[in-house]
């Protein structure tokens, strides 16, 4: 522990060291619903599913159980934040423990989490600069440093909700459903209001002008890990968003989607 809280202050993250054990318990949390929680609930609750699958299919499946559970934490953990009134009068380096360590803690457990598993279970680039651009920017956070943003930057999640279930219904035979419809429709819009239209044309905005703001106040690694962390995951934000419109046409083809709701509206009507 103290080598950690010495690495801390070596890189200036003020704020770490009284919430290193949170960070480390949020690791140990999701790395345990990954390894234990979820293989087991899985195997026990989705048998003729889990089951038959082979070991990659089943560590993807608990990366989405995993990715569920920390969206149901950590959407309720940024709301609350939101209401912090030291950031809203600092912007650039409010902070407050009260609020903002434990949600950063849980955000920076989870996505060291994410990046190990992305580089360890390797299947995708934009997974593992994801994972990493993430990580590196929650724990910026500890300087501290734009934790105003961090709050807001977190409900993005909010669309992985409908994501993973989007997923599950695939890999339990519901592909092409009705509630694989709604859910897509969801999914869409959630991805689209929160990633594209609030993080992309809200916040990113917002967020370049207080970093340029203080930019003689902070180190010349702060400005290319956060403005490059951002371009990176608004391009990420920007190709999964088109990959998710081709995913749900291919899922629902030649009016079938339009016949889905159709029947569904005539049984609501009934």
């Amino acid at each position: 522990m103290e080598a950690l809280v010495d690495a801390a202050r070596y890189f200036g993250l003020e704020q770490l060291p009284p919430n290193i054990p949170y960070v480390l318990a949020s690791f140990a949390f999701f790395t345990g619903v990954h390894l234990i929680v979820a293989p087991l609930l899985s195997g026990l609750f989705f048998k003729e599913t889990y089951g038959k699958m082979d070991r990659r299919g089943r560590n993807n499946w608990c990366i989405h159980v995993v990715s569920q559970v920390h969206v149901l934490v950590i959407i309720p953990l940024a709301l609350r934040a939101m209401a912090v009134r030291e950031l809203a009068d600092d912007k650039a380096f409010g902070w407050s423990d009260r609020r903002i360590g434990l949600m950063t803690s849980v955000a920076s457990g989870y996505f060291l989490w994410d990046a190990l598993d992305a580089i360890v279970n390797f299947s995708d680039i934009g997974f593992v600069i994801h994972g990493v651009a993430c990580f590196t920017i929650y724990m910026g956070s500890f300087r501290p440093f734009v934790a105003y943003f961090t709050a807001r930057c977190l409900l993005w999640e909010l669309s992985t909700f409908f994501l993973n279930i989007h997923w599950f219904l695939d890999k339990t035979n519901r592909t092409g459903s009705k509630l694989q419809l709604f859910n897509g429709i969801f999914l869409i819009l959630s991805f689209f209001v929160v990633r594209i239209v609030y993080g992309g044309m809200y916040i990113t905005p917002r967020f370049s002008s207080v970093l340029w703001g203080v930019r003689d106040q902070i180190p010349m690694a702060y400005r290319f890990i956060y403005l490059g962390g951002n371009t990176c995951l608004q391009c990420l934000n920007i190709l999964w968003f088109s990959k998710m419109i081709q995913a749900i046409k291919k899922r629902f083809p030649d009016g079938q989607a339009q016949k889905n709701f159709c029947k569904w509206r005539r049984h609501c009507q009934s």
